[in-house]
């Protein structure tokens, strides 16, 4: 039985009146690309000049997709940023906005976004967005950007003390796992910056230690982490999951990789018991079983692929992650949402049930019992994403009975479960703690705002800030931030 519920955005219709024009086949991308007629351009004269902005584009597709982004902007164009880089032209004269990047994926194809500002409302910019490859326009439409600020009325912090902090000199951060004194720290390129993972000896909070770097010249887009006895799992964007020996924990020893049939993006990983779970969005979408008896030598037992995703992965989605709990696995398969699978026999995985949402970006879950009740936490990743509070005791019925939700224009994206605790790491919104005793009605009882607009590379990504935790039970909680890095917090 599908079930369904308000999404995390609502489609509007375009967000202003201006319009693309010429040639889609060749295309500059440029100002002149854009036609301003009916726009309030005296308004922008009274948009913030310094500061961030994160936005979502809305394409003219019937039905219309979204996606987000960001961009920085300062009076002096010393914080220049859009696209993940510093833009190749820009100007904000008293009645203007544009923005325009240009860059080079590879030696065959030139890339260019543009910006252009319609009106403004406040800290709101509306305006149009188009993006060319090799001289052919590619996507196009209209957008909305609001300026990031603090919430109103925060401190830096409430319930929360900063243990100490540690900055990860490879890539970007975004995931954790602590074991044996450790933290294990993934990474992923930044530029032309490598990713790959970090090592520190956190046996004293106050003072982690690094002891290992460690990146393959080919393989480090590693975005996902976990570990079970001597073994630890990295998920590799090039070859699966990478398995580590860590009986010596400061000296991680490379193992193989897993399942080793080819190139294949497993994007994160899950280990209940003696199963490992590796989240595929390609080459074909689907999540992968493996025994781990012998912890360092996974054994593939089977896979769940939700039917239709290896022919239409853009409307059926891909696991992004996943959290399995007696014997089934709960699925976050991004625009299918919320899939409920019995795994109890992995070469016959069975599809129970599902939440699904219009515009769904399902991307992380929680799942735990309160009474007799058995209850999920569900949250997606884009614009004005939040989390969604299920009971899922019966999982052919779903049921949608409690939500949290902060400002639409900062995602959430992970969580842990720890009791009657849920920790949400929040993107711009820094860490969030929730006391959900009563799963209908989640109380935020903690926060830190790891996000400082000062801080290295802010501005590049609209997925930035607090991205990964654990709470690994040694009565601290540890959460990584993708330019601050490792932050260490005794639990509140």
């Amino acid at each position: 039985m599908l079930s369904s519920d308000d999404a995390d955005w609502a489609d509007t219709g375009r967000y202003a009146a201006c319009r693309v024009i010429g040639d889609y086949s060749s295309h500059t991308c440029g100002a002149e690309s854009f036609e301003l007629i009916g726009c309030d351009k005296a308004s922008l004269a009274s948009l913030p000049r310094d500061g961030i902005y994160t936005l979502v584009y809305r394409t003219e597709h019937e039905p219309p997709y979204i996606n987000a982004g960001s961009f920085r902007i300062s009076e002096d164009g010393s914080l220049d940023s859009f696209r993940g880089g510093a833009p190749t032209e820009r100007w904000q004269e008293v009645e203007g906005f544009f923005l325009t990047r240009t860059w080079n994926p590879s030696s065959s194809v030139s890339m260019r976004s543009s910006l252009v500002g319609c009106r403004a409302e406040g800290n709101r910019l509306y305006g149009c967005h188009a993006t060319c490859r090799n001289g052919t326009l590619t996507y196009a439409g209209t957008f909305m950007a609001e300026k990031w600020e603090p919430r109103a009325g925060e401190a830096e912090a409430s319930g929360l003390r900063l243990a100490s902090e540690s900055f990860v000199e490879q890539g970007e951060p975004v995931d954790i796992y602590v074991t044996q004194g450790h933290a294990y720290v993934v990474s992923i390129p930044r530029g032309e910056e490598p990713g790959g993972l970090s090592v520190f000896d956190v046996s004293d909070k106050a003072a982690p230690v690094l002891r290992k770097r460690i990146s393959l010249p080919t393989d480090n887009y590693w975005n996902g982490v976990w570990a079970k006895g001597n073994a630890l799992y990295v998920a590799s964007a090039d070859t699966g999951v990478v398995v580590f020996d860590i009986s010596n924990p400061a000296e991680p020893r490379q193992v193989r990789s897993f399942p080793g049939t080819g190139p294949i993006d497993v994007h994160t990983v899950f280990v209940e018991g003696e199963r490992l779970y590796g989240m595929s969005p390609g080459p074909q979408p689907k999540t992968l079983i493996f025994d781990i008896q012998e912890p360092t030598a996974p054994r593939l037992l089977g896979e769940y692929a939700e039917p239709g995703a290896a022919d239409n992965p853009w409307v059926v989605g891909y696991p992004h992650d996943a959290l399995a709990f007696e014997g089934r696995l709960y699925i976050n398969h991004w625009s299918s949402g919320y899939v409920i699978v019995d795994v109890s026999d992995p070469e016959n995985t069975k599809r129970l049930g599902s939440y699904a949402y219009p515009y769904a970006t399902s991307h992380a879950n929680a799942v735990g019992k309160f009474g007799e009740r058995l209850i999920a936490f569900e949250g997606g990743e884009n614009w004005g994403a939040h989390l969604r509070v299920l009971d899922v005791t019966e999982p052919a019925r779903p049921k949608r009975i409690g939500g949290y939700e902060l400002n639409e224009n900062v995602s959430i994206h992970n969580m842990v479960l720890k009791g009657e605790r849920l920790y949400i790491a929040h993107y711009q919104n820094g860490v969030r703690v929730l006391d959900v005793s009563v799963p209908e009605n989640p109380k935020e009882v903690a926060y830190y705002n790891t996000y400082r607009e000062t801080d290295p590379n802010r501005g590049e990504s609209f997925y930035e800030g607090a991205i990964g935790m654990r709470v690994p039970g040694d009565g601290y909680l540890y959460v990584i931030d993708t330019s601050r890095g490792l932050l260490i917090f005794p639990e509140p």
